[in-house]
């Protein structure tokens, strides 16, 4: 069982930056990927980046070159920087974790944080 608890998220202006964390339980979290995703007001949940175990990164065409997913595997976190933030990136982030490399499906991951709001004001 791993439990995620995310956090960072708030009201920010467009082109402001905001930097999630996602803390993570257990002593096997070097062995998982992580992803974060993001649900917007009546849209789907959708992918917005992962990492791997080694740190290779891998990212949603909407948010490349704004966003940068990172992992310290000592604290058990993992990270989403978020530059240029724009109001169509206002949703709730959530992370989560997986056994398999690559996936941007909701069905590769196994555990879920509760998330954590993003609201971008124009």
């Amino acid at each position: 069982q791993v439990q995620l608890v995310e956090s960072g998220g708030g009201l920010v202006q467009a082109g402001g930056s905001l930097r999630l964390s996602c803390a993570a339980s257990g002593r096997t979290f070097r062995s998982y990927v992580m992803g974060w995703f993001r649900q917007a007001p009546g849209k789907e949940r959708e992918f917005v980046a992962a990492i791997s175990w080694s740190g290779s990164t891998y990212y949603a065409d909407s948010v490349k070159g704004r966003f940068t997913i990172s992992r310290d595997n000592a604290k058990n976190t993992v990270y989403l920087q978020m530059n240029s933030l724009k109001p169509e990136d206002t949703a709730v982030y959530y992370c989560a974790t997986s056994r398999q490399w690559f996936s941007m499906t909701e069905d590769s991951y196994d555990y879920w944080g509760q998330g954590t709001q993003v609201t971008v004001s124009s």
